[in-house]
Parts: structure tokens; sequence; C-alpha cells
């Protein structure tokens, strides 16, 4: 399938408040935001034409802001309604939304007070991120050399463009041996998350294990995962784990609002069966976000 260059679509994109021609949406290259990483965004997910969780995912983009010491111009009902415009614009039924948060030219130093917060946001047609016979056989992982860094090394809880760095490099590390993902360790040998979406196992009693979340992000995805298990009377623990954990799990899943719910079948030599909870789960979640059930 030929590659179709972001900077090169139809369609429009909302930026700086206004609703522009896709091809127009640009910044200036002497962008803090591009030199020093100080941008923020969120991924989120249209099902039959409505963001879900949309609210969640803004508020969550003004605490990203925060955390990197700058702020959304806009009230979160105004962000709401540039998401929706964007979807509307382009016809946008089932897909994918970016709404992202960068700080601009005026300064080009690491020092960034006096730039201006530039806001945009993007939408466009996206499957499944993997396709559904992959999904269900369950997906494979390398385990990365890269770790999660300390909370008090990075601003952790932010999703933040810089923090992504080492999950490029995992991924790329990952799919040049054959995986399609990598598994994170944190900074103290934890187990942390994949590169993009949080990880649960699950055992031979049936319970279900999370790794905590506090040095990465504690998903939308994974909180909604959680209390739909629990809907579904799963018991779910949020524990420290090792690698060495994975040796007594049967399922696992990787759960966040690109991969949804993903099973995996392979995680280093560590290897798991996806099977009733994880096809329980899969389908409870693909319900939800139809609107076919509530929590």
């Amino acid at each position: 399938m030929a590659l179709i260059p972001f900077d090169d679509r139809d369609g429009s994109i909302w930026l700086d408040g206004e609703i522009v021609p896709w091809r127009d949406a640009k910044t200036h290259t002497l962008s803090h935001g591009l030199h020093y990483a100080s941008l923020v965004f969120e991924g989120e997910r249209v099902y039959s034409g409505t963001i879900f969780k949309g609210r969640e995912h803004t508020e969550r983009l003004r605490n990203s802001c925060k955390l990197m010491d700058f702020d959304i111009p806009l009230g979160d009902d105004e962000v709401d309604a540039a998401k929706m415009a964007v979807v509307e614009a382009n016809g946008i039924v089932d897909g994918y939304v970016r709404a992202f948060c960068w700080r601009g030219s005026e300064m080009m130093a690491v020092s960034a007070q006096l730039t201006t917060t530039h806001v945009a946001v993007a939408a466009w047609e996206w499957p499944s991120y993997f396709d559904p016979e992959t999904k269900m056989k369950g997906i494979t992982l390398d385990i990365a050399k890269w770790k999660r860094p300390s909370p008090e090394s990075a601003p952790v809880h932010a999703k933040a463009a810089g923090l992504y760095m080492i999950c490029t490099l995992s991924k790329h590390e990952a799919e040049k041996k054959g995986f399609q993902d990598a598994l994170m360790l944190d900074y103290r040998g934890y187990i942390a998350e994949a590169t993009g979406a949080n990880v649960f196992f699950v055992d031979d009693a049936g319970t279900i294990h999370t790794p905590i979340a506090d040095c990465f992000l504690d998903g939308i995805t994974r909180r909604t995962v959680i209390a739909l298990a629990e809907a579904n009377q799963m018991k779910v623990v949020q524990r420290h784990m090792t690698p060495e954990d994975m040796a007594g799990m049967t399922e696992c899943f990787l759960t966040g609002t690109a991969a949804e719910v993903t099973p995996v079948s392979k995680i280093g030599d560590y290897t798991f069966t996806p099977a009733e909870i994880s096809r329980t789960l899969v389908g409870g979640y693909e319900d939800l976000v139809r609107g076919r059930i509530s929590l």
C-alpha cells in the first residue's frame, strides 16, 4: 500500500481558531515545539460520528500543558467544539482525532515564557491499529532496552512529544527483529507499558494484573477497560510487576486509544494464548464505544 504523506492530503484542519485547508496548516521551522519538544497532544477515536470520551481527552490535554508550564488559550467547551468541527468538516464517521498544543517561534532558546501557545486539531479515517486477523491471534512484542524515566527526571504524566522519542526507538528496533511492538520497563526494572499502549496480564486463576501507572500515563482506555472488567465481575490488581512475573501469566493484552483492546501472544520469550478474558474485553470494549452498552 502506497504511503500517503500527512502533509499532502485533502481535507481541513483546525488551526488557532479557524478551519484551514489541510495543506495550509503550517508552523514555522523555528518553532520551540519542534526544537525543544514543548508540544503535547491527544489521540482520540471517533465512533459513528462521536468522539469517545472527548471531554476526558480535553481535560488531559490541558493537564499536559500545565505540566509543561503553559496552558491552552481556549476553554474546554471551545476545544471540544473545535474537535467536532474538524470531524464534521472532514466527514469522519469512524476515525481518529489528534488535538495538540505547542510553543511558537518568539523565543529560540531553552526559556520560552514569551512564546505563543498554538492549538491545532486534525482528524482522519483510521481503522483498527492492528488488522482484525492479526489482532485476535495476538501480536508479538520485543522487550525494549530503553526504559520509562523516573518522575524526578521527566514530566511522566504529560502526554508530551519528547517522551515518545524512546518509544519510536524501541518500536523501530522491535520491528527490525520481526515483532510488532515493544514492552518497556521502567527505571526500576518493573514492567511499564508498550510504546503507545498500557499492558495487562491474566493469571491462571483469571485475575487481571496491570502495572501501577506511577511513571507513565494512566491511559483513558486503561481506566475504561478496568471499569469494564470489574463490571464483568473480573478481579483487577494494580501492582508493580517484574519481567519474571510474566512466566505465571496465561493471557496478555494492550489497551489504548489506537490499540483499543489488542491481545498479545508473545513478549520476548514469554508466550500467551488469547482466550476468554481477552475475547470478553475486546467485544465489550467494542460494544461500549459503539453505545451498545454503558458503564
